[in-house]
């Protein structure tokens, strides 16, 4: 058993609850009943304030660097010859690399083995398109230090990475991006009796983040206060170190926070969003045409209202809705 399966089998009690608890304001969620269990009802999540006013992202995000669209995506069955769909389609299958260890957003349910959330669904949708059907998928399950390699350096390359991808120009130097579906924020998760209001209080404490992420980059860079990165594998290891008193905090986007404090309601968000992460789908950077017809899907998307409804159905929100798109071309 793997640090992250481990991790999120202690961390839900070796098994999800069907409905996904939702939580207040401050990332806190219902008391547990006697037998351990989150109520199937709660109220809906809030995300953390946002920075101040004004205040600019640390990094240019690159975010509308994305390929427009040519229109709607092709009808199932006719994909121009000779493209990047057209590939996709005449191998069966579409290849994605996913997490498994980020509940609300990339999870596998241990109640039906089953892949679910929020990437996942947003993955059929675009199976969905290709294929005619949401099942042609053959997922492959990553860290989020292999997201870049997998699309450009394995061996085994995959089409297209959904797992919770800032937008940067430094990674649009290896690999290509879809539109921002979702903005998020960095926050930080403490356990409930923490005194800390916000990274402020935490100087010279040991937080955690997944390695090869923009999280743990920040954290590195912060001055005044000063924080100890510690670096692991899933997101569901910092929770894990967190439960054993090994860290102080895990610090990332708010969206991943709120799926960690959903399965540990002994934890606690705090403090406002103190960098600006815009997500995407990666992709291979050659291959543009793929990245026109995701965006083609997302807009439908964005048009029919379901990108809305899937952060509404999984985050219990509308706060996180898709923000408006524009393009490089």
């Amino acid at each position: 058993m793997t640090g992250g399966v481990l991790a999120a089998a202690l961390a839900l009690g070796g098994c999800a609850a069907p409905d996904r608890p939702t939580a207040d304001s401050a990332g806190r969620l219902p008391a547990a009943d006697d037998a351990g269990r989150l109520p199937a009802a709660a109220p809906r999540i809030a995300p953390g304030p946002r920075a101040a006013p004004g205040r600019a992202p640390a990094e240019k995000s690159c975010k509308n660097d994305s390929y427009r669209p040519s229109g709607p995506p092709p009808a199932v069955g006719h994909m121009p010859a000779g493209s990047t769909m057209a590939a996709i389609v005449r191998r069966g299958r579409l290849i994605a690399g996913v997490d498994q260890n980020s509940y609300l957003f990339g999870y596998r349910d241990p109640l039906t083995g089953q892949l679910d959330g929020y990437e996942i669904e947003l993955l059929r949708r675009i199976a969905t398109a290709l294929f005619g059907s949401p099942d042609r998928i053959q997922f492959r399950t990553i860290t989020s230090a292999a997201r870049i390699p997998v699309l450009t350096t394995d061996p085994n390359k995959v089409d297209i990475v959904v797992d919770s991808m800032t937008i940067n120009c430094e990674r649009w130097q290896s690999v290509a991006f879809s539109s921002d579906y979702m903005d998020a924020g960095q926050r930080v998760l403490v356990p409930r009796q923490s005194t800390a209001r916000s990274i402020k209080d935490l100087g010279g404490k040991k937080i955690c983040a997944a390695r090869k992420t923009t999280s743990i980059d920040t954290l590195a860079s912060l001055r005044n206060p000063s924080v100890v990165p510690v670096g692991v594998d899933d997101w569901t290891d910092c929770l894990m170190l967190m439960q054993l008193g090994e860290v102080d905090a895990a610090s990332t986007d708010d969206t991943i926070l709120i799926g960690l404090a959903a399965q540990d309601p002994n934890t606690k968000l705090i403090g406002p969003r103190f960098t600006d992460e815009p997500h995407g789908i990666a992709m291979q950077p050659k291959q543009t045409d793929f990245v026109r017809f995701v965006n083609a899907v997302l807009e439908q998307m964005r048009q029919d209202g379901s990108l809305k409804a899937l952060a509404r159905k999984w985050l219990g929100t509308d706060n996180f809705a898709p923000p408006a798109v524009t393009y490089r071309d």
